[in-house]
């Protein structure tokens, strides 16, 4: 199983990867994790009982790394819960590199099989309760 660890300044999260459920997107948060065009990016967008969302090079929701991919919707565990992560798009297979942490299944039903859920925070999901609008992806530590 692939784990990642998302260090902030509140703290790691522990991540593990839905390899099975969405191997493509897995492989290419892996890829870019690997390569760092992660670190130093920030959560651009923040709302409370919602989800955290990052991954944006530009730091406003607007870019990617240039390319797109396809979504994975028909996978188990695609299920918007608390501490999921899933990718972040403008519509039907246009993801790349923004993401976002759920707060809760409060809010997020409507998203399930619509944004692809890639892993979980397994270690330290209370983070993303203190990360705010701006705060800094120190650093993505992939183990495969």
């Amino acid at each position: 199983m692939t784990t990642a660890k998302i260090e902030t300044k509140y703290g790691v999260m522990s991540v593990e990867f839905y390899d099975n459920d969405a191997p493509n997107t897995v492989a290419n948060f892996v890829k870019l994790s690997k390569e760092g065009y992660y670190d130093g990016l920030t959560f651009h967008r923040v709302i409370p009982d919602f989800v955290v969302q990052g991954g944006c090079p530009k730091g406003d929701g607007t870019g990617g790394p240039g390319y797109s991919i396809n979504c994975e919707l028909s996978g188990n565990n695609q299920y918007h819960d608390r501490g999921v992560l899933s990718m972040a798009h403008a519509g039907r297979n246009t993801g790349g590199s923004q993401f976002f942490i759920c707060h809760s299944r409060n809010n997020t039903a409507h998203l399930d099989r619509n944004h692809t859920c890639f892993g979980k925070v397994v270690e330290n999901v209370e983070i993303i309760d203190q990360i705010r609008q701006g705060d800094v992806i120190e650093k993505i530590t992939i183990s495969e």
